[in-house]
């Protein structure tokens, strides 16, 4: 193994990641994001973002038969997420360039499904990223720009999903092109009573579904953390083990 990377299971080991020791890493989130993308056998997925390849990795896991595309700014994490596709057996084409001037190749092309993780930082107010890594990914789109260059690559009907900090929700649904439609919320809490900190959203294409906010998913058992050992509740830890769906209430 090198000595700057790791090798990490993901799904129940159904998937194994490499991904640097130091810089951004992939948690739970990419997990929860793929596992909420109501895609089907067939259709084609563009992630928006995709780092060393964990949420299309792990959708493409769990849903066979779909058609992988990624975007990545950063060539040693287009890398990976290369060797990882490969290592797992999953096809991924990887198109590597800023997200606010993309390859033309991708740039022709539209997409069932767009599923993004962004950075959540706020450069607006002067917020950097914890890590190099997480900083250069948001390339020259700040979050507006980066939701409408996903807009963008949607086919009719399609749907963009992604996974964000719960206070950047106002500029989510600021930011969002007046196309798309049918927009969803569901709140990520970390334990029932706490406050929400991550949501997940998705918004169609062309959708005319009123908005809808769902309950809210809750991540951890109990009411704080009282021993060594894992917490998750029945519904998370079937997504995060064996590879389970998590889909919108409305699915």
């Amino acid at each position: 193994m090198s000595e700057d990377l790791t090798q990490d299971a993901f799904l129940g080991g159904r998937l194994a990641l490499w991904q640097p020791k130091q810089g951004y890493r992939a948690g739970v989130d990419p997990v929860l994001l793929a596992a909420s993308v109501a895609a089907r056998a067939g259709q084609s997925v563009l992630d928006m973002g995709c780092g060393a390849g964990a949420a299309a990795l792990c959708l493409g896991r769990r849903v066979p038969g779909l058609e992988l595309h990624g975007l990545e700014l950063q060539p040693d994490y287009a890398r990976l997420a290369e060797r990882n596709s490969s290592e797992n057996g999953l096809p991924l084409t990887l198109h590597e360039g800023d997200i606010a001037a993309m390859p033309a190749a991708l740039k022709a092309r539209r997409f069932d499904h767009v599923i993004t993780n962004p950075p959540y930082f706020d450069r607006a107010r002067g917020t950097a990223a914890r890590d190099a890594g997480r900083e250069t990914a948001l390339g020259h789109a700040d979050l507006t720009g980066w939701l409408e260059a996903c807009a963008r690559r949607l086919a009719p009907k399609g749907w963009l999903t992604l996974i964000c900090r719960a206070e950047r929700v106002p500029e989510l649904l600021s930011g969002l092109p007046g196309y798309l439609g049918s927009v969803q919320l569901r709140p990520i809490l970390p334990r029932a009573g706490r406050a929400a900190q991550l949501v997940l959203m998705r918004a169609r294409h062309g959708g005319r579904a009123p908005f809808a906010l769902h309950a809210g998913l809750v991540m951890h058992d109990g009411a704080a953390h009282e021993r060594d050992a894992e917490s998750y509740t029945p519904e998370v830890r079937a997504v995060l083990r064996d590879a389970a769906p998590l889909p919108f209430p409305e699915d």
